[in-house]
């Protein structure tokens, strides 16, 4: 004796992951539409290499203001912010 049906489970799941992706392309659409050109984010690793620098440093700076986003328990820089903020502390 089945619990469920499984092929109304899986009719759902794939209706979730239809909506879902829906939201993420519609999302991106209006990303690209945005005249400012899209930007990536950068990792705490490739933003040390970018500024040639090591980690520790790097958190170091954040501990001082160094601009940073944090995704869940990642975190992530916009390279502008970054060196825009670079560029006031240099003043």
């Amino acid at each position: 004796m089945e619990l469920f049906d499984s092929s109304a489970l899986v009719q759902c799941i794939r209706e979730a992951v239809r909506n879902e992706l829906k939201t993420i392309l519609k999302e991106k659409r209006n990303l690209s539409s945005d005249p400012k050109k899209e930007e990536s984010l950068l990792t705490k690793k490739e933003m040390a290499d970018e500024l040639d620098i090591s980690l520790v440093t790097l958190t170091d700076w954040m501990k001082k203001g160094l601009p940073y986003h944090r995704l869940h328990s990642r975190i992530y820089f916009r390279k502008e912010d970054v060196f825009n903020s670079m560029k006031s502390f240099s003043k």
